[in-house]
């Protein structure tokens, strides 16, 4: 994968902040599991299918990790609720910094149709 991509994904300020909100993966002690990788090459791996839309098998292997292992730590991620506290951990960087405006923000929703009936 070019440095110049991976930097552009995971610059070195946020990888500062993300490292220490991943949780930690060893080996079983029958042997097995997960098998020790770069965890910033994952990260980066998974925010470029984040970000590009890229289906996960079509990951391109110049990010140094497979597709099956970034789904994984994806999905583990999700489930330990990291992108939750990286949300956090942004937004307080920026806060610290004065960098944070609140005058104006989006909010996003989503419409349910409404039950038919009485009120």
């Amino acid at each position: 994968m070019g440095v110049d991509l991976s930097q552009r994904l995971v610059p070195d300020g946020l990888w500062e902040l993300v490292a220490p909100l991943l949780p930690s993966f060893s080996s079983r002690p029958q042997g097995g599991g997960t098998a020790p990788c770069d965890e910033r090459a994952v990260f980066t791996a998974v925010a470029y299918v984040l970000t590009s839309g890229c289906a996960w098998r079509h990951l391109p292997e110049t990010f140094g990790v497979s597709p099956a292992t970034a789904h994984r730590r994806f999905t583990a991620w999700t489930r330990a609720g990291l992108w939750r506290r990286l949300h956090r951990a942004v937004l307080d960087e920026l806060g610290a910094r004065g960098e944070l405006d609140w005058a104006s923000a989006i909010v996003d929703a989503a419409s349910v149709r409404a039950k038919r009936g009485a009120r």
